[in-house]
């Protein structure tokens, strides 16, 4: 049977939502296979966030992994191509860690990139009528650290990669906030996991940027 592990995280800096786990809880409770699909909301801490996606890979061995995080700011869905081998936490972690020019796995590759199709990925979230772009920046908070952590994790026939979501309209911490409603963002994911599920070969159209 096929298995998808998608995760989101729990509130963090003061924030009483997160977007990414309520996202994640939604596609949980209207997903009907047929595939296994294994969810889960994680720590915002470097250590219990890696500890406990490595966990869930080695329990489940997924076929593919998507994570979810909130990047508050962002006005589309980020479906991220590139997770770098470097922690710089701007805020400390929900633990009061926060460490800066750390390694997320040492003696690791400087980068990975994902292996989801992320160019047909933003196509369908985007033809679905919601926003989504190629990113190429996951930043160097835990979400960076999970994603690279899920790409080393994952044995050869895996594959794994990364979702940045907006705000939320339900949740957003001020007015002035860029969000998507939570239904959107949901679906976002769905089409997410499904297009990974269907897709091998991703799409060979311009996804770039210039600066």
């Amino acid at each position: 049977m096929t298995t998808v592990l998608l995760t989101g995280f729990e509130p963090f800096g003061g924030d009483a939502a997160n977007p990414s786990g309520a996202a994640v809880n939604l596609v949980a409770e209207r997903w009907s296979g047929p595939e296994v699909l294994v969810t889960a909301v994680l720590p915002v801490t470097f250590a219990g966030a890696a500890e406990r996606l490595r966990t869930l890979m080695a329990e489940h061995e997924p076929d593919v992994v998507i994570a979810a995080g909130l990047a508050g700011g962002r006005a589309a869905i980020g479906v991220e191509r590139v997770a770098v081998n470097l922690i710089d936490a701007r805020i400390p972690d929900n633990d009061g860690d926060q460490p800066v020019d750390a390694p997320s796995a040492p003696g690791a590759a400087p980068a990975h990139f994902a292996t989801l199709p992320v160019k047909e990925i933003a196509r369908r979230i985007s033809a679905a009528g919601v926003p989504a772009e190629v990113s190429y920046s996951a930043g160097t908070f835990v979400c960076n650290h999970v994603f690279f952590t899920a790409l080393e994790a994952a044995a050869s026939a895996t594959r794994a990669g990364f979702v940045h979501v907006p705000w939320s309209a339900e949740h957003a911490p001020s007015v002035d906030a860029a969000t998507l409603p939570l239904a959107d963002i949901a679906r976002a994911l769905e089409i997410a996991v499904r297009t990974s599920l269907d897709v091998t070969a991703d799409t060979a159209a311009p996804g770039g940027t210039l600066h």
